[in-house]
């Protein structure tokens, strides 16, 4: 599935980051799944039908639906045809990287399109009183980003914080931003300030993905670090920091910030499951999970989900 050319490219140069954090190498295996399983950068909400809903990359935005987060079967897509102004962004209209939330009695359905390569992307929005594919209405760019700027809008993660709206993206381009969002609008207020959360201290600067979860005192800034989208020859994996403030800064348990190139391992590839990542954060009947693709190197690097639930130990997340 099409991700980002820069990642490809550089997936067999990307050095693993300098040990700033400590990290368990034990990482658990992914919740067994059976069903339609193949995706890549997955969210997953529960409705309110008591199903759940994984959106990710690849078709007009995939669907699957589970009542039970095992069993998943194919939903079709969000949109039946891409909104027209996608193909401002990409010849081929290539939505990638959803993220679903719940807030004001309807849903809201972010994305990036873009094309491989560049930053001349844009995050969209959709709304939507079911959640459900074919519910969708498409609300146009909600932010965007141009060759003359130092960030890329993909890979969007919404979060409410303080009574405000916040938007955390990015990519290549100076790893992971945040800006606020119009709580009416669902779109970026105009010339707010656009935060520095995360990146990498070496070129190029590859943090992608980020989910952000409130715990305690807490906001959790997860990202997906290295290269994906090279099958069973991916090297991403998931790191996190924490701060007191939804802006940052982001430090991991050694207290190195994460705009310096911080951030505790949380999840790496072992055994079948290679590169996970491209992560979401949700909370279902008092349990937070963490949602992600890894490749399965026993399905010739195929793009599944994989499921952990997250618990906290001394104020950090860890998997069960």
């Amino acid at each position: 599935m099409p991700r980002r050319l820069a990642a490809i490219l550089a997936a067999a140069a990307l050095a693993l980051l300098p040990a700033t954090a400590s990290a368990d190498t034990a990482y658990p295996d992914p919740l067994p799944l059976t069903g339609q399983q193949i995706v890549h950068d997955p969210t997953v909400h529960r409705l309110g039908d008591g199903r759940y809903v994984a959106y990710s990359t690849g078709g007009v935005l995939g669907a699957r639906l589970s009542t039970d987060l095992r069993h998943w079967t194919d939903a079709g897509d969000a949109f039946a045809t891409p909104p027209a102004w996608w193909y401002d962004y990409s010849a081929t209209a290539d939505p990638w990287a959803p993220d679903l939330g719940y807030r004001d009695g309807r849903y809201w359905l972010y994305y990036a399109v873009s094309s491989w390569g560049t930053n001349h992307s844009a995050i969209g929005v959709a709304t939507s009183p079911t959640g459900l594919p074919g519910t969708w209405t498409d609300h146009g760019p909600a932010f965007t980003s141009g060759t003359s700027d130092p960030w890329n809008a993909i890979d969007p993660a919404v979060i409410r914080a303080d009574g405000r709206l916040w938007l955390a993206f990015g990519s290549y381009w100076t790893g992971i931003r945040m800006t606020e969002l119009d709580p009416r609008t669902g779109k970026a207020l105009p010339g707010a300030p656009v935060h520095h959360l995360a990146t990498r201290p070496d070129a190029p600067y590859a943090v992608e993905g980020p989910a952000i979860v409130r715990h305690g005192g807490y906001y959790y800034l997860f990202a997906s670090y290295d290269a994906c989208c090279a099958g069973a020859d991916s090297t991403y994996k998931i790191r996190v920091g924490r701060s007191a403030s939804v802006t940052g800064p982001y430090t991991d348990s050694t207290g190195t910030p994460m705009p310096d190139g911080g951030g505790d391992l949380l999840l790496a590839g072992h055994g079948r499951f290679a590169g996970p990542g491209g992560e979401s954060v949700f909370r279902a009947h008092g349990t937070t999970w963490l949602a992600y693709h890894y490749y399965d190197k026993a399905d010739g690097g195929t793009p599944k989900l994989g499921l952990d639930q997250l618990r906290w130990r001394a104020g950090r997340p860890v998997l069960n």
